[in-house]
């Protein structure tokens, strides 16, 4: 290692920037910020600091598998 700490690549992530968000599912990065600050994306947006905001990998592929409970997990 070299003290910077292990990196995973994209595909072990579990979590989504929101520009990554955006291109998953074909929408604006202006659009996927602007819905992410109101919190109405259709998947959870999770807040890390007072800027930085990611969206759980899983929650994005049962989106677009086409589940309709990913909104359900939003308001739990």
């Amino acid at each position: 290692m070299d003290g910077k700490g292990a990196r995973m690549d994209n595909s072990e992530r579990l979590t989504l920037t929101i520009p990554e968000f955006a291109k998953a599912t074909g929408c604006s990065r202006n659009l996927a910020y602007s819905l992410a600050r109101q919190d109405k994306l259709p998947v959870p947006v999770i807040r890390l600091g007072p800027k930085r905001m990611v969206v759980s990998r899983m929650a994005v592929e049962r989106l677009l598998s086409g589940n309709s409970e990913v909104g359900d997990d939003r308001r739990q």
